[in-house]
């Protein structure tokens, strides 16, 4: 039924765009919608006439939509759901229902260039971002490792781009502060420099009622900083060099979980350790651009370091059952070569090479507190990955406007792990383990694609492409158990259609997707021991993602995208009594929807340049929490506001507002010994900026 959608799709936007172009007659306004962007390097066209679902926001979106972290992300894009977890140590990410918030993560992040590829580092500041493009669907041919679900794309400021400095002053309710200050400077744009510091702080939220003063307090306070340096030289008109580096350190209590029953009700934070969460991370790449005649070539190469400790209260109650302080060390290295045509011939080619180097050393200490039992676990993870990949594409293919691309990608993955446990009761009775064990995984992820362009500014695609994540260790499993899990992967079947009309002041994207995933690494909890992948039979996710960007009228702007997704398990045999088949994934919002506006008013003061009112509204649900589907979230809807005023000189100050009805929800829902044990979405907040821009 679905392949006859998608069949029915392409008909009917062939018709829509030959009735459109009957338009293009009128003489109407040239509008660029402030959302376009240019192309990455990987891609040989802009995303706007390219055969991906992508959505791209820039640097003055970021700002109208008060957007501070990756998390006020959620549901802005279509399919894109990250539920609000209790800490930085995992920011699970869902794309069309792709997603982990256990194992490395199943949508990859990069900043810059720099492959983000462990979860406990994707939770960070945004600061002098440019502009972030969200690719969905499986992008392992051009990307590989951790992208069945897609990739998240961060760019930051260029100070070939951008030139003075910026300080920004914000404060709201709750003890929210934040501070950042940005230079940019550059010599005859030769040789550019910039350099970014950011701090952050919140009172918390949600109030642990445990008498035990060390508990009392805010759970989820928080204090973060930040800095980033890059220098950049051109050192001919053909060749750049570019040096990031970055420094984040985030300090943060934990964790906001109540008990919660089947009538969604929420009991009281009451537990009675203390609980944080500590991370310092580095993260340096440095990139080779150069322009030749007959081809372009970019090299990355980075590394990124990360030491972090998790002190957790796991039982959640005022007794003294479980607690567990677990730290983690990441060294990462990864090296990418691309070469590729100038882009300015009917086939367009690239090759990559990428290889990297991710060792995590991990401890888990867990003091049993009831049975005088402490057990000590030790992780060594070593992981080395090597890929070669290639695509092309051919414009004008059989007939004018017809272009075919294909890609390929081979990757091998070695993953080993050496695990040593020990275990002291308190009958004095000690159990020790050592074990080495090492995997190495293969694949052959391709993908074609097909698009057709009625005029520059409109065209319809079909995509076929495979993802695929490798398999792996466990780092919380019982003793009896194989602690490896196997790889998944995904065959992604996509068409759609991106159009312009009235020259370009309205743009509409659609898209319709069927997925077919086998394998899937689902997350599971081991009671005091912490959560452990196993493998789903088969799955699959089917949906529709649309979007729309105009201008109605001078100065105001507006933003609307929904996305459905239909994502289900086939086969999955918990038991060999309880099957699955048929429910829900969870965290996989069936709907997701934005709405944002803004209306800029032309002020005629000698003091007051602009007042610009930005509105925004985001929603999502049904969400299911776990497998069996007896715990969800219904749709909810959150709405935020901002009102900016600028001046003519070099102030800009703004009053926002985020949840402004004080919606409740669920924003993370999970069980574990028992107990049920859930996170509200945050409260109504709201604050004032001061932009300082000289």
């Amino acid at each position: 039924m679905y392949k006859y959608l998608v069949a029915f799709l392409i008909i009917f936007l062939i018709h829509v765009s030959a009735k459109a172009g009957e338009i293009d007659t009128l003489h109407v306004k040239q509008v660029d919608l402030e959302e376009v962007v240019v192309r990455s390097f990987k891609q040989n066209k802009s995303f706007r006439n390219t055969p991906i679902s992508v959505s791209s926001i820039s640097n003055l979106n970021i700002q109208r939509k008060n957007i501070t972290d990756i998390k006020d992300f959620s549901a802005t894009i279509p399919n894109l759901f990250l539920p609000d977890y209790g800490s930085k140590l995992t920011s699970p990410v869902y794309i069309r229902g792709i997603g982990s918030k256990t194992n490395a993560p199943g949508v990859g992040l990069y900043v810059d260039g720099v492959p983000y590829f462990e979860r406990a580092t994707f939770d960070f500041d945004f600061n002098d971002v440019d502009r972030i493009d969200v690719l969905r669907g499986p992008q392992g041919t051009l990307y590989g490792k951790n992208s069945l679900g897609g990739i998240i794309n961060v760019y930051t400021k260029s100070p070939f781009k951008y030139v003075g400095t910026n300080i920004n002053l914000s404060a709201g309710n709750y003890g929210n502060i934040q501070a950042a200050m940005s230079h940019y400077g550059n010599v005859n744009q030769v040789f550019g420099y910039s350099v970014s510091a950011n701090y952050r702080h919140t009172n918390g939220y949600f109030t642990n009622v445990n008498p035990d003063p060390t508990a009392s307090d805010k759970v989820d306070k928080a204090n973060s900083a930040s800095e980033r340096i890059r220098l950049s030289w051109r050192i001919t008109p053909r060749l750049d060099l570019h040096l990031v580096s970055n420094i984040d350190y985030s300090m943060q209590g934990g964790y906001p979980y109540a008990p919660y029953d089947e009538q969604g009700n929420w009991g009281p934070i009451n537990y009675n350790d203390y609980s944080s969460y500590e991370r310092f991370m580095s993260t340096n790449g440095f990139t080779v651009d150069y322009k030749g005649e007959h081809f372009f070539l970019n090299s990355q190469t980075s590394y990124q370091y990360f030491d972090d400790s998790q002190r957790i209260d796991q039982d959640f109650t005022p007794a003294s059952i479980y607690f567990t302080n677990q730290t983690q060390k990441q060294h990462m290295f990864s090296e990418e070569v691309n070469v590729k045509s100038p882009g300015n011939t009917m086939y367009k080619w690239l090759f990559g090479l990428f290889a990297s180097f991710q060792k995590i050393n991990r401890e888990v200490a867990m003091n049993y507190m009831q049975k005088d039992s402490i057990t000590d676990k030790f992780y060594k993870v070593p992981a080395f990955n090597l890929a070669f990949y290639h695509q092309s594409t051919f414009d004008d293919l059989l007939v004018d406007h017809l272009s075919l691309s294909a890609g390929i990608r081979y990757d091998i993955e070695q993953v080993r792990t050496r695990f040593n446990f020990y275990s002291d009761a308190h009958d004095r009775v000690s159990t020790t383990m050592d074990e080495k064990r090492s995997r190495t995984f293969s694949q052959i992820t391709p993908k074609i694609s097909l698009q057709y362009n009625f005029t520059p500014e409109r065209m319809i695609y079909g995509t076929v492409t495979k993802g695929y994540n490798a398999g792996g260790f466990n780092t919380s499993f019982l003793l009896n158990e194989d602690p490896a899990f196997d790889p998944e992967s995904s065959w992604n079947y996509e068409a759609g259609a991106k159009l312009a009309f009235l020259n370009n002041r309205i743009r509409t994207e659609i898209s319709l997707f069927y997925i077919d995933w086998k394998n899937q690494q689902v997350t599971q909890v081991i009671p005091g021991l912490g959560n452990r992948i196993n493998n789903a039979g088969k799955s699959t996710s089917k949906g529709v993602e649309a979007s729309l960007q105009s201008e109605p009228f001078r100065n105001f702007n507006l933003q609307i995208s929904y996305g459905f997704t239909h994502a289900t398990f086939k086969e999955y045999n918990k038991t060999d009594k309880i099957s699955y088949a048929g429910n829900y994934l969870p965290y996989v919002p069936s709907h997701t929807f934005s709405a944002h506006g803004d209306y800029t008013i032309d002020m005629h003061s000698s003091f007051l340049r602009r007042l610009i009112l930005s509105a925004q509204y985001t929603g999502a649900g049904r969400i299911y929490w776990n497998e069996a589907n007896t715990a969800s979230q219904s749709y909810y809807g959150v709405l935020n506001g901002k009102v900016s005023f600028v001046t003519h000189r070099f102030v800009t100050f703004d009053v926002w507002i985020k949840n402004a009805t004080d919606t409740t929800y669920d924003a993370y829902y999970f069980e574990s010994g028992g107990l049920k044990l859930a996170q509200r979405g945050k409260p109504l907040t709201f604050g004032a900026n001061l932009a300082l821009n000289f």
